[in-house]
């Protein structure tokens, strides 16, 4: 999986594998992203992990954290429970 920019500076990942990634299928993840469900978070590294981000990404069913390399490569993954991130209100 590659996590990369796009010309204006956006993040973007391919949404099949995101999908995949949160065990759900695209359409699902499509719908819900059109009503506002899925909400990312984006932490660049500090200190050690200086060039590394850490991606988030949740929704009603289920929640996805990765964290990627500085070339935007996935190095290290995880599912997260969605219940723990729900008050979480960055997009």
């Amino acid at each position: 999986m590659r996590f990369g920019c796009n010309a204006h500076g956006d993040w973007i990942v391919d949404p099949d594998e995101l999908a995949r990634k949160l065990g759900i299928s695209c359409e699902q993840l499509k719908t819900e992203k059109m009503l506002g469900l899925v909400h990312t978070r984006v932490v660049p590294g500090r200190g050690a992990d200086k060039g590394r981000s850490q991606v988030t990404v949740w929704c009603r069913e289920a929640a996805w954290q990765g964290v990627f390399d500085c070339a935007g490569y996935l190095i290290n993954e995880c599912r997260l429970s969605p219940d723990s991130l729900s008050g979480d209100s960055v997009h």
